[in-house]
């Protein structure tokens, strides 16, 4: 019997292969016209060097082609070209290369090695991009968690990935919770930065700069292909719970799926991207690579001011960032006195996601620095899923545009069955940059599938020019005396009077309608806001279960650090 079961396993495992080059064979003319397209448009075709192409054809025979690669392609092709700029210190490619190596070999010499974790819990710095990408060169993970992290919430990440180190930014070492975090961690804990005089009883504090100097470690042990190995865990914000840990391998390929998304905007090898968004988060961690795939050059900045952010575009003459909507209005809020101190004109490219980008916001930015707003769609879940162009906002403002290249999305309702046209319904994708799952959550990870699509609980509708438009998260429709209300809808709407500059609306339990529409509002700066005026404008524009029956006004609406509104907060406030 075992050696039947062994023959049958086999013969599925040859099959399985066989149909695989077959998809691969049919995909080929797909990928050699994108290639060529996109070596042409980006520019990539006159930086390729010898060395460059040589080294990416030893990672790929070697199994190892995750992002970790592109540092030993470029370290090696055209070693003297800046990669990182931080804090004022400038990085090239051959140096961070020779930097993840150390970091790899030395993590590997204390035992944290292949299929290991490690969590990284620092602001925005050029260590976070080195100890991911030692991590994902010798087939471990890195876990991601926000720097404003409790000692509970970081306790529970540690014990719930399964982790076996912890690098922390020295000034966060007070979220240490010797008693509840794993002994395989307190073992492990590297210090980044000052951390004069820190003490952390029961726990082993390395400084991290000991990783690059302990003696001639030289490169990683070579352990053949990594590729089923290495990851990036991503916990989710936990806006309504406990977080949960999304998985992501690296498929082999994923760069493919870059350069179908480069097929279909702007980006070239000479742009200098601005880093300005949490690098914890998938969105600022995903433009950063998607930078480097290029050969670009990153500038980080360790956070956000709306003034800095001008400041560092004049100074650096970035060509692009990735922002979430927030950013965005903050810059406009600045006095048009100071916005004309500073030259933007490098400025080509400013994506947004990460949250919905209100309709007149998008509007109002372009007019003031030109049509370079691209709003994209995705999740840490499922990787960038629909993208709008410029042209595509003024045609259609509120969208978040057509399905980019890969990308095969369903629109579907609570039977799972496929909603008419123009209907809205639960948006499920499949692609080659999903999610393996949840971290030891097998229910959460099956309830978010039907087949191979997946989906995080938003929803939305598609015009007939293929354009999609999100209509709030599945857990966030409201039913307001049977009638289904989306949110979305309603916040669009409101956003356009004049008054208001931020808008979120939730429902409330309500005796009579089961649930009653609320809607927290924003008043602009040096405008006052009527509640009733809100009800009439609304009226004039909705039909009656959607205009909100409360109205609140707020100084500011409550967000996590990615931009996202808590309207879990919102529901429970007492007004």
């Amino acid at each position: 019997m075992p050696s039947m079961f062994g023959v049958g396993g086999n013969r599925l495992g040859v099959l399985a292969r066989l149909r695989a080059a077959a998809e691969l064979a049919r995909d080929v003319p797909d990928r050699v016209r994108t290639g060529v397209h996109v070596f042409r448009s980006t520019g990539m075709a006159k930086t390729v060097t010898a060395a460059s192409v040589l080294e990416l054809v030893r990672g790929v025979a070697r199994g190892r082609q995750n992002p970790a690669l592109l540092f030993r392609v470029y370290g090696k092709g055209t070693p003297d070209k800046v990669a990182v700029v931080d804090r004022g210190e400038v990085m090239t490619y051959g140096e961070l290369d020779r930097r993840i190596d150390r970091v790899a070999a030395a993590l590997a010499q204390r035992g944290v090695g292949r299929r290991a974790r490690v969590v990284v819990m620092m602001k925005n710095r050029r260590e976070i991009l080195e100890v991911s990408n030692a991590c994902a060169r010798m087939g471990g993970s890195v876990v991601t968690i926000a720097w404003r992290s409790t000692a509970e919430e970081l306790a529970y990440v540690a014990t719930h990935s399964g982790a076996r180190a912890l690098v922390i930014e020295g000034d966060l070492l007070a979220a240490l919770d010797v008693a509840a975090l794993p002994p395989a961690v307190l073992a492990n804990v590297f210090v980044v930065g000052d951390s004069p005089g820190a003490s952390v009883p029961g726990a082993r504090l390395t400084p991290y700069r000991d990783l690059l100097t302990a003696g001639d470690v030289g490169a990683p042990p070579e352990e053949g292909a990594v590729e089923d190995d290495s990851a990036l865990v991503v916990y989710t914000s936990g806006t309504t719970g406990k977080p949960k840990g999304a998985v992501r391998k690296f498929p082999k390929n994923a760069i493919q799926g870059a350069m179908r998304f480069f097929a279909e905007t702007p980006l070239r090898v000479d742009d200098v991207h601005l880093v300005v968004c949490p690098l914890y988060h998938s969105t600022a961690f995903g433009f950063m690579t998607l930078s480097q795939v290029l050969g670009g050059v990153v500038v980080i900045a360790d956070h956000f001011d709306p003034e800095g952010f001008l400041r560092a575009v004049e100074q650096h003459r970035i060509t692009t960032t990735a922002v979430v909507p927030t950013m965005l209005q903050r810059i406009l809020d600045l006095p048009p006195e100071v916005r004309r101190r500073y030259d933007t004109s490098s400025l080509r490219v400013v994506f947004s996601g990460g949250a919905a980008l209100p309709a007149p916001l998008a509007i109002a930015f372009m007019d003031a620095f030109g049509d370079i707003v691209w709003n994209f769609y995705g999740a840490t879940e499922t990787g960038l899923v629909t993208l709008a162009s410029p042209a595509d906002l003024r045609a259609a403002p509120g969208t978040i545009g057509r399905a980019l290249p890969g990308n095969d999305i369903r629109l579907l309702d609570e039977q799972r069955r496929e909603v008419r046209a123009g209907a809205v319904g639960e948006l499920f994708v499949k692609n080659d940059l999903l999610i393996e799952g949840y971290h030891g959550d097998p229910r959460a990870t099956s309830e978010s599938k039907v087949g191979e699509h997946f989906s995080v609980g938003d929803l939305a509708r598609r015009d007939t020019e293929g354009r999609y438009f999100l209509e709030g998260r599945k857990r966030d429709m409201i039913i307001s005396g049977g009638v289904n209300v989306y949110p979305a809808e309603i916040e669009s709407v409101l956003e356009q009077h004049p008054d208001l500059v931020e808008v979120a609306v939730v429902g409330i339990p309500d005796r009579d309608l089961g649930e009653r529409v609320r809607a927290f509002v924003v008043a602009r700066s040096g405008r006052e806001v009527d509640p009733s005026s809100v009800k009439t404008f609304a009226r004039a524009r909705l039909s009656g279960a959607k205009v909100p029956r409360d109205v609140v006004v707020l100084s500011a609406l409550p967000r996590n650090p990615t931009g996202k509104v808590l309207k879990r907060e919102l529901r429970e406030r007492e007004v």
